[in-house]
């Protein structure tokens, strides 16, 4: 299977472990119109298990890598995404068939007193009825907060995404709801939005997301001709890859056969033309630089092992499971000196996102020579879920390396 990524990857979770939890009675709602409707358990066993792309794909995908990876510059094409696999054309396919079924039933789900309301997606708080309704029936209100980068970055969102976003965080805070946070980053911005607009002190709790068992299982990395760094991804503006496509094209100026390949591993997002033009239309991006998408989790973590380095320039990420999976397998990491990576990576080097001849230094110094980076001990789903159970009043099992964020 492909790797699920963000806020699919943190609800999949979130499903799967409150299904095996025998003291949970779970009743699934899909939020449309303002009303929280609904829907089955084998019919929510189907989302989380929806076929992605079939796994041949992937291998084959991977394999091309690996061709391109070994040979020179020019031997080979280099690799481009796969046609109809972007971020917009796969959600429709994902959701959409349940959203058309619960259309045609739409009925509002009636909690008793002690029922507790959880949104770990951010969809559908945005519509102030719903926790309007469920609360005139006593209903709790938790939800995890991945960021709060519409309100705070909204240059770097659609338009309309600033308004929801407030709309979704002051409803919340409001409802005096749990708020989960992914790391001490966001429960910063959290109080901070609070307090400037007057509203409660959220009850905030941060959990860190946990990584995949693979990305700790000793995998081997990919062998190649030459020294490769890697950018994990969405590409948007937000992630900041035309900056690196521009420091791609100097390197190649600069080093010319020499240059490392760069791997851009994500989906294609929104307001991505500029940067669609670097990887289609500039001559020394087409030879340097491979774009893959839907890789499985096994294979996303031996190409981030292989790497001389991971390289992070987003101006403002919530948490960034690619930079924790990184230090996880002790591959180097050059990340953007924000809030989030000086929380998470510990001994990467953490330079200004703006600052090109800091990058281009940093990146030439690691290709000369592969130099392992400390491996850092990654948070688990398992731990995850225990703050999280105590966040939401369950009984917990095992033990929590972070409670009730206080500061």
């Amino acid at each position: 299977m492909s790797s699920p990524t963000g806020i699919d990857r943190v609800t999949e979770a979130y499903g799967r472990w409150l299904l095996s939890r025998p003291d949970v009675r779970l009743i699934p709602v899909c939020t449309i119109a303002g009303v929280a409707s609904p829907m089955s358990l084998s019919r929510f066993r189907r989302i989380l298990e929806h076929e992605r792309p079939a796994r041949e794909d992937a291998d084959i995908q991977w394999r091309r890598l690996g061709e391109a990876l070994s040979a020179a510059p020019g031997e080979a094409a280099t690799l481009r995404a796969v046609p109809g696999r972007s971020l917009q054309a796969r959600a429709p396919v994902r959701y959409g068939l349940f959203g058309a079924k619960a259309l045609a039933s739409l009925r509002a789900a009636r909690p008793g007193t002690a029922a507790l309301y959880l949104n770990v997606s951010h969809f559908g708080l945005e519509q102030p009825r719903v926790l309007e309704r469920l609360a005139v029936r006593g209903a709790r209100m938790a939800a995890m907060i991945h960021d709060l980068i519409p309100i705070v970055h909204p240059e770097y969102c659609s338009a309309p995404a600033a308004g929801w976003h407030v709309r979704r965080v002051e409803s919340l805070l409001r409802h005096d709801s749990v708020i989960i946070a992914n790391s001490r980053s966001t429960a910063q911005e959290l109080r901070a939005f609070a307090k400037a607009r007057d509203l409660p002190e959220p009850r905030v709790f941060v959990a860190p997301l946990g990584l995949e068992p693979v990305f700790t299982a000793g995998l081997e990395a990919p062998s190649t001709a030459r020294p490769y760094f890697v950018c994990v991804g969405t590409i948007e503006p937000r992630k900041n890859v035309a900056f690196l496509l521009t420091l791609w094209r100097n390197l190649a100026e600069r080093m010319g056969e020499k240059t490392p390949w760069l791997v851009l591993a994500g989906r294609r997002g929104w307001e991505n033309e500029a940067i669609i033009d670097h990887l289609e239309r500039s001559p020394p991006i087409r030879r340097f630089v491979h774009e893959v998408n839907d890789l499985t989790d096994s294979q996303l973590a031996s190409l981030i092992k292989g790497a001389h380095a991971l390289l992070a320039p987003s101006f403002a990420e919530g948490f960034n499971l690619p930079v924790a999976e990184a230090a996880a397998l002790g591959t180097p990491v050059i990340a953007s000196d924000i809030a989030v990576h000086r929380e998470l990576a510990l001994h990467a080097r953490l330079l200004d996102p703006t600052d090109g001849p800091a990058w281009l230094t940093a990146i030439q110094a690691a290709a000369q020579s592969r130099v392992r980076g400390r491996i850092s001990t990654p948070f688990s789903w398992d731990e995850h879920f225990a703050i999280a159970g105590q966040a939401l009043g369950l009984a917990h099992a095992g033990g929590a390396r972070a409670l009730r964020s206080t500061s």
